[in-house]
């Protein structure tokens, strides 16, 4: 006897086929982690799986090549790639774009005579903020994923750098020492209204948002003589204040996993000649528990970037 199937039958098949093609491409997602490493030679871009595995290169010049940032979708990375020209003491380097299997590299920003660094995508995958050197100090700018339309977002005479998107994509958050010390700072996507969140005597570096966008992760050496910093959280109004990660390494560029519940960061021990040597890449728990190296790799890593996909969205009560 053949069978009726309704117009109901097939919503319901096609929901339950599109809930699990969703929550496929979700677990993929939150399965990627890019970083940097100099273990062939010199700084290249490479990918591996959350739990350290399937450690593959994506990218192969003769430049040094650093701070991966995913698209929202996950199909491409921005990086910085740094030139091998000095001008006025300072080595040049341009914002770059590729695909996520590394392929058609292409140079954004094309600043010969100056340093563009440390790209990172807005959550709605239209622009990329980034630092620069051009107008004579580092200033945060922003410009379209194809290079166009570069705006500057800050002018002060000291640094600006180290922007992040809030994932609501309404906020920047970045690095400034323009009232004596490196601090965190916020302001609006145009530039507008700049807060000062940190007020230490120490140096506050690196901030990026919790999925949610609750709270802000930050490298600092407050709590370290020697200049060691510690991975911190703090709500993203610059209250409770929290280090996480208080161990005797050197940890810097925290950077969350999509539901909030993990903290990716380099941490590098101290080396015989008085430099921090060995930088590896490690995972914790939001709270600093549970420590683990994922790379154990004799050379540098560092830069870890954990895709956070556009539908990712942190569980209530997660930070």
């Amino acid at each position: 006897m053949q069978r009726k199937y309704s117009f109901v039958h097939f919503v319901l098949v096609g929901v339950v086929v599109l809930g699990l093609t969703l929550l496929m491409v979700c677990v993929d997602a939150q399965g990627q982690i890019a970083f940097a490493s100099n273990r062939d030679g010199n700084y290249e871009i490479y990918v591996m799986a959350v739990d350290g595995k399937n450690q593959h290169r994506l990218t192969n010049n003769p430049n040094d090549d650093w701070s991966p940032s995913w698209s929202p979708d996950g199909e491409r990375i921005a990086f910085m790639s740094v030139d091998s020209h000095v001008i006025n003491g300072m080595l040049t380097a341009d914002i770059y774009v590729m695909g996520a299997d590394g392929g058609n590299p292409q140079n954004l920003t094309n600043s010969p005579f100056f340093a563009d660094r440390t790209p990172v995508w807005s959550p709605d995958g239209r622009r990329i903020a980034f630092a620069s050197n051009r107008d004579g100090n580092y200033e945060i700018y922003a410009m379209d994923v194809d290079g166009k339309n570069q705006q500057r977002l800050t002018e002060n005479l000291k640094l600006d750098w180290d922007p992040a998107w809030s994932p609501d994509g309404k906020q920047i958050a970045f690095a400034s020492n323009r009232d004596g010390n490196f601090e965190i700072y916020v302001m609006d996507t145009d530039g507008e209204n700049q807060q000062r969140l940190t007020e230490n005597l120490k140096a506050d570096l690196f901030p990026t948002w919790s999925p949610d966008g609750k709270q802000i992760a930050f490298a600092s050496d407050r709590d370290e003589p020697f200049r060691y910093f510690d991975i911190y959280v703090m709500d993203a109004d610059g209250r409770n204040q929290l280090n996480l990660s208080n161990n005797d390494f050197d940890n810097r560029e925290p950077s969350w996993s999509p539901d909030g519940e993990r903290i990716a960061f380099e941490a590098g021990r101290w080396g015989d000649f008085g430099d921090f040597t060995n930088y590896e890449i490690y995972v914790m728990d939001a709270d600093g528990g549970n420590q683990q190296n994922l790379t154990n790799n004799p050379s540098g890593e560092t830069s870890p970037a954990w895709l956070v996909p556009a539908f990712a969205v942190a569980p209530a009560g997660k930070p």
